[in-house]
């Protein structure tokens, strides 16, 4: 599955750890309650879309009984990728550390990821009992039935957690960790009357320092800016921690992001139902013997394939083992094919329906209809930027034996992909077009990946789609951390100041309005690299948008800046994860690739940069 393939990648974790998992027995439950409250909240936007669509009665309380179950759901969620280790992490760093050194320091990291659920228990407790007083509208319930998830995840999590380290771990590891935490934290405590003077400079000590390393010590990324922030505010600041709770919670809660399990669901029943190979066929039978045309066919297949499932993952997983064999027959060097492949899924990041547009257009303020729409577009120029390259580097491509498919088989292809090719568009338009939200379409398109793929392509037994709403309630949870986390600490970041300092600072750069979108890319292209898409999104819009409309920069055409700008960076050697998915994916050493990489790369920055100079590609068809 697509999530599995994401989070296979990304987390290099001791054999020792997989092999234990000390909660699985305690998660099976907990894996049905998940299952079960994902199933639910899709009846409930589906049981709303028919209301207010088709009967025209509009039930008003089923966005507050959507609400109350996705917190439950990203919440245990969270809980299932602690126990399978699918939370996001940074491990380039961590393999570099002699092995008996790497036992101490990933003991460390679980400690650390402990260490952050228990310092959160007593003020979710405290946040639980405050959510008593307040009432729901329509269901007239008191919240602390919603919040009460937090203090269910967070201690959950914690049990596994300790688990974890307890079983993977050796004593001594233990003890070195505990005392190394045990130290800092009463260092920190000592210090904090120093601290509460030095302004700014504790931005760069905890939002910066503490994260960087935790980073770089394979801490997982949620809980690098949970450990940061926990430290800024205890240790420099007088606010009280349940007020980080509540950020937390205002991150993971947005209606918008309901729509984010429902899309990672798509691109599991995509990947497992062959909806995607069939698109793949079909762009192969129609362009396959032009020259340049298996690259042609990899671009258009990311292109088209992106607006079904959401997932750069599922992209990938579902385009390279298609078209990688007749490519290497046709001479292709497979780092080659891998420096396409990612730049590909950089490029079809901007196709609907992204996840990374949903959560900024979310945490933003921006109109997920006008980021569809204008991502499509933003799509086809890096495309066109990147099939020009690809069509310069085939000049040596072996067309022996290459004939062009007969019309029959075309035809045939046509008829098999067509059900799966009408997905992105149906999504695209009836976002774009005003018709319905994100999160309703979403539900819709599962509904008709579903009975599409029953119908037309095998269909899905009822063990692998259980499997499929596990694995999509654990990558929705790690997702939705990160988003929860990463909205506290850009909460903390902005009430320093440094915000306003920062929108001074830029709006008086030399060269206006551009400059601003050189510092731009810039800034996304390092956190790409480092933090993976979402945590610098939710990180740095809230301080860069209003500074872009400070500057006159429409906030679409700054969207699209962004985002790209990050893909470029997620696919960047030595750093960028998406780089090693791709090479996993295709099976080709990244030492091999990265030589290869870097004129695809330059292509998209070519793109990236006329896309930043000329707002009409962006917005001039909203």
């Amino acid at each position: 599955m697509a999530a599995a393939s994401n989070n296979t990648m990304i987390v290099d974790t001791p054999a020792e750890v997989l092999d234990a998992r000390p909660g699985s027995r305690l998660m099976w439950p907990v894996e049905a309650v998940a299952s079960i409250l994902l199933v639910f909240v899709i009846g409930l936007l589906l049981a709303g879309v028919i209301s207010r669509y088709v009967l025209s009665l509009p039930i008003v309380w089923i966005d507050e009984a959507a609400s109350i179950s996705f917190l439950w759901l990203a919440m245990l969620g969270s809980a299932i990728a602690i126990d399978r280790n699918e939370h996001l992490r940074l491990t380039i760093f961590l393999n570099l550390i002699p092995e008996r050194g790497r036992h101490f320091v990933d003991a460390l990291a679980l400690l650390v990821v402990a260490t952050v659920l228990l310092a959160l228990i007593v003020p979710a407790s405290q946040y639980v009992q405050e959510e008593w007083y307040v009432t729901s509208a329509a269901l007239n319930i008191p919240m602390s039935f919603r919040a009460s998830a937090i203090v269910a995840g967070l201690a959950l999590m914690s049990v596994i957690a300790v688990g974890h380290a307890i079983r993977a771990a050796t004593l001594a590891n233990l003890a070195a960790a505990v005392a190394v935490i045990a130290a800092l934290a009463v260092v920190g405590w000592l210090l904090s009357p120093l601290f509460l003077t030095l302004g700014y400079a504790n931005i760069v000590i905890f939002l910066v320092g503490v994260v960087a390393v935790c980073l770089l010590l394979g801490v997982p990324i949620a809980f690098c800016f949970g450990v940061g922030t926990i430290a800024f505010i205890a240790f420099s600041t007088h606010v009280p921690m349940i007020v980080l709770v509540g950020r937390i919670d205002e991150g993971m809660s947005s209606l918008i992001l309901l729509s984010v399990p429902i899309f990672v669901l798509l691109g599991c029943v995509l990947d497992a139902t062959g909806m995607g190979k069939a698109i793949v066929e079909f762009m192969a039978s129609l362009l396959g013997h032009v020259k340049a045309g298996m690259s042609y066919v990899l671009l258009g297949s990311m292109f088209l394939v992106s607006g079904i499932s959401g997932s750069k993952v599922s992209d990938m997983a579902t385009v390279a083992p298609a078209l990688f064999p007749e490519m290497k027959r046709r001479g292709h060097k497979p780092k080659e094919m891998i420096a396409l492949l990612a730049t590909g899924a950089a490029m079809a990041d901007t196709v609907p329906p992204s996840i990374v547009l949903i959560v900024l257009g979310s945490v933003a303020g921006v109109s997920i209809a006008a980021l569809f729409t204008s991502g499509f577009v933003i799509a086809v120029v890096l495309l066109l930027v990147l099939a020009v390259l690809a069509r310069w580097k085939a000049s040596g491509e072996s067309m022996e034996g290459v004939h062009r498919a007969p019309f029959s088989l075309v035809w045939k292809t046509l008829l098999v992909s067509a059900p799966a090719l009408v997905l992105p568009f149906l999504i695209r338009g009836a976002v774009g077009g005003g018709v319905a939200t994100a999160t309703e379409v979403s539900t819709i398109a599962v509904l008709y990946a579903l009975v599409i793929g029953a119908l037309f392509y095998g269909g899905i037994g009822a063990k692998k789609f259980y499997a499929m709403l596990v694995e999509t309630a654990a990558l929705s949870g790690a997702i939705l951390l990160i988003l929860g986390t990463a909205s506290a600490m850009a909460w903390a970041l902005t009430q320093t100041g440094f915000a306003n300092q920062l929108a001074i600072y830029m709006t008086d750069l030399p060269g206006g309005w551009f400059s601003f979108m050189l510092v731009t890319i810039a800034v996304f292209m390092v956190l790409g690299c480092v933090l993976e898409g979402l945590p610098a999104i939710v990180l740095m819009a809230p301080i860069m948008f209003p500074i872009a409309a400070r500057l006159g920069i429409n906030d679409v055409h700054y969207s699209m800046v962004v985002v790209t700008a990050m893909n470029i960076g997620l696919m960047a050697p030595p750093i960028g994860i998406g780089f090693y998915i791709a090479c996993k994916i295709g099976d080709v050493s990244p030492d091999e690739a990265m030589s290869a990489i870097w004129p695809y790369l330059g292509a998209l920055l070519a793109g990236l940069l006329l896309i930043a100079a000329v707002p009409a590609l962006s917005v001039a068809y909203l």
